[in-house]
């Protein structure tokens, strides 16, 4: 038997789930099978990052961070695990751990929601990644 690459299916419609049973039940012994849920869209990324980006220009609290340590710091508070190690000079902090590229669309939009109840809490002026593009 020669050998195949993997087979992937979003499971969208009935036929869909159909042909996933008719390939589970051809597959070989020792067979790997790994089903999640999606991830997130482009969209949800380009939003995040221009409401990260809002943020940051606001400095709620004075705060002043770069939009990846506003991730990182959304990414705790949403409840998804990441840690911060001081730089190899001393003078700063990388946020380490869960990775925003992993999540799940479900994941991303509970991400979404975590930055706008703060954004709404601290006056953050949201603008459109869309009109951002164009700028």
């Amino acid at each position: 038997m020669a050998k195949q690459g993997g087979q992937t299916l979003t499971l969208v419609n009935p036929s869909v789930r159909a042909l996933a049973h008719q390939l589970i039940e051809r597959a070989p012994m020792g067979a790997v099978l790994n089903i999640k849920e999606a991830a997130r869209t482009s969209d949800q990324n380009a939003k995040m990052w221009a409401m990260l980006s809002d943020i940051s220009r606001a400095k709620p609290e004075g705060r002043v961070l770069s939009t990846e340590v506003w991730k990182a710091l959304f990414m705790n508070a949403a409840g998804f695990s990441c840690t911060f190690e001081p730089t190899l000079d001393g003078k700063g902090v990388v946020p380490l751990g869960f990775k925003s590229s992993r999540l799940s669309k479900s994941e991303f939009s509970d991400l979404i929601e975590c930055i706008y109840a703060f954004g709404a809490e601290h006056g953050v002026v949201w603008t459109d990644p869309v009109e951002r593009k164009a700028a």
